[in-house]
C-alpha cells in the first residue's frame, strides 16, 4: 500500500496546527489598559496607561499636513481659515479611538474636516476621507471595530465609515452642528447631540438652529427619534437601561437629568460659580460651554463632572446628584473633557490650557496624579492598546 496518503495527512495536519498556532498567537497578544488624549493643537494623540498614569508616548496624526492644505482649491482653504478662526486656533484633533485589537488608530480631523487611520506600529497613514461640510466633530467606534461614526458639524450631519477602507457607508440627518456621538450600551442605536451654531451670541439663542439628541438604528441608520432642546446639547451620560440621560447644556453651570422614555428634563442641578466663572459673560464661555465634561464611573452610582469655567472637577452620586467633593485646579486651566478610565474607579480630565490631565478618583473626589500630555488636550476615550505596537509611538 502507498504511503503517499499517509504523508500527505500528516504534512497537512502539521500545516492546519501552524496555521492555528500562528492565530492563536496573534489573538493572545497582550493589551494594555489605556486612555487616549487627543492634542487637538499639535495634532497628535498620547497614549497614558490607565493604571500607572504614565505618558507612553504619542502619535503624530498630522504627518501629511502640508499635503493637505496644498491640496485645497482658494474657496476651501478661505473656509478653513475661517472655522480656523471660530475655533480658536488650530484644532487637528477632535476625537480618536482605538480598533479592538488596539492596533489602529481613527481619528477625526477637526478643521481639516476629515478622518484617517493610522498604524499605531509604524505610524503609518491607512486612509484618509473627507467628510462632508468643513468639520468633522465627535466621533464614536462600534464594538466590533467595523464601522466609525462621525459628526460632519457644519453640513448638519453624522456619517459612517468603513474602517477597513475609510470608505463612507452611510449617513444620517441631525441638529444643527452635530456634537457627540455615542453607541447605546447592545450597539443598536446611535445617539447624535447637536449644539446649534457656536459663532452665534446668546441673544440670538433662537436663530442658533436645532439644539436635540437624535436617536438612529445603527445598522439602517434610520432615525428612531429625536429629542429636542432650548440649549445646545453638550457632553452627556445615558445609564445602562438608556431610561436616563445626564447632560450638561450650553451656558448652564450644571447639569440636567432627562427621562428619555418620558422625553422630559426631571431635576436641573446648578453647580457652584468659581469667582472667575462667575465673572464671565455667558457670551465669552468658551464654544457656549460653562461646564464641558461628563463621565460615570463603572458601577453607575457616580458622576464626574468637568466644571470648564470654574476651573473644577466635581464628583456626583446618583440618584441624589448630591456633590461628594470637588478637585480644584489653577485658574484658567480649562478642564475641557472627562472620562472614566479601564476598570471604571479613575476619572480622567483634561486641562486644555495647562497641557496636563487631571486624574481623579471617584471614591475620594480627589486628585491623585497630573500628566504631562501634548497641546491643548481635548478629547479622550478608553481603549487598549496591543503592547507590541507601543514602540511606534514618540516619547
Amino acid at each position: 500500500m502507498s504511503r503517499l496518503p499517509t504523508l500527505l495527512a500528516l504534512t497537512l495536519t502539521l500545516a492546519l496546527g501552524s496555521v492555528t498556532t500562528s492565530t492563536a498567537t496573534a489573538a493572545e497578544q497582550p493589551l494594555r489598559d489605556v486612555v487616549l488624549v487627543g492634542n487637538s493643537a499639535d495634532g497628535t494623540v498620547s497614549f497614558l496607561d490607565s493604571r500607572t498614569y504614565e505618558n507612553l508616548g504619542s502619535l503624530d496624526v498630522i504627518p501629511d499636513l502640508e499635503e493637505v492644505l496644498d491640496g485645497m482649491g482658494p474657496l476651501r482653504r478661505a473656509a478653513y481659515e475661517i472655522v480656523k478662526q471660530q475655533a480658536g486656533g488650530d484644532k487637528f484633533v477632535d476625537d480618536a479611538h482605538l480598533s479592538p485589537d488596539g492596533r489602529t488608530l481613527y481619528v477625526s480631523r477637526g478643521n481639516l474636516g476629515d478622518a484617517a487611520a493610522y498604524d499605531i506600529a509604524s505610524g503609518r497613514q491607512l486612509w484618509r476621507t473627507h467628510l462632508d461640510g468643513l468639520k468633522a466633530d465627535h466621533a464614536a467606534l462600534s464594538a466590533d471595530g467595523s464601522t466609525f461614526v462621525v459628526s460632519a458639524i457644519t453640513a448638519a450631519k453624522t456619517q459612517t465609515l468603513d474602517t477597513a477602507t475609510g470608505r463612507i457607508t452611510g449617513e444620517f440627518a441631525t441638529g444643527t452642528y452635530p456634537h457627540e456621538n455615542m453607541y447605546s450600551p447592545d450597539g443598536s442605536r446611535i445617539y447624535n447631540m447637536s449644539i446649534g451654531v457656536t459663532s452665534l451670541p446668546k441673544a440670538l439663542d433662537g436663530l442658533k438652529g436645532a439644539k436635540q439628541v437624535t436617536v438612529a438604528d445603527a445598522r439602517t441608520l434610520k432615525v428612531l427619534r429625536t429629542y429636542t432642546f432650548d440649549k445646545g446639547v453638550r457632553p452627556a451620560v445615558i445609564t445602562p437601561d438608556e431610561k436616563t440621560m445626564y447632560a450638561q447644556l450650553s451656558y448652564l453651570n450644571g447639569f440636567i437629568e432627562y427621562d428619555l422614555v418620558a422625553g422630559r428634563t426631571v431635576r436641573t442641578v446648578q453647580m457652584p460659580f468659581s469667582a472667575a466663572g462667575a465673572a464671565l459673560k455667558p457670551d465669552d464661555y468658551p464654544q457656549n460651554s460653562a461646564h464641558h465634561g461628563m463621565a460615570m464611573n463603572g458601577t453607575h452610582d457616580k458622576l464626574c463632572m468637568a466644571g470648564t469655567i470654574d476651573d473644577y472637577t466635581a464628583v456626583v452620586s446618583r440618584p441624589s446628584l448630591t456633590t461628594d467633593g470637588s478637585v480644584h485646579y489653577e485658574q484658567g486651566a480649562l478642564p475641557y473633557w472627562a472620562v472614566t478610565a479601564p476598570g471604571g474607579t479613575h476619572c480622567f480630565v483634561t486641562l486644555s490650557n495647562r497641557d496636563e490631565v487631571s486624574v481623579v478618583d471617584y471614591r475620594t473626589a480627589k486628585e491623585v496624579a497630573r500628566v504631562k500630555v501634548g497641546d491643548y488636550p481635548q478629547r479622550e476615550r478608553a481603549a487598549k492598546v496591543a503592547e507590541d505596537a507601543l514602540p511606534g509611538l514618540r516619547r
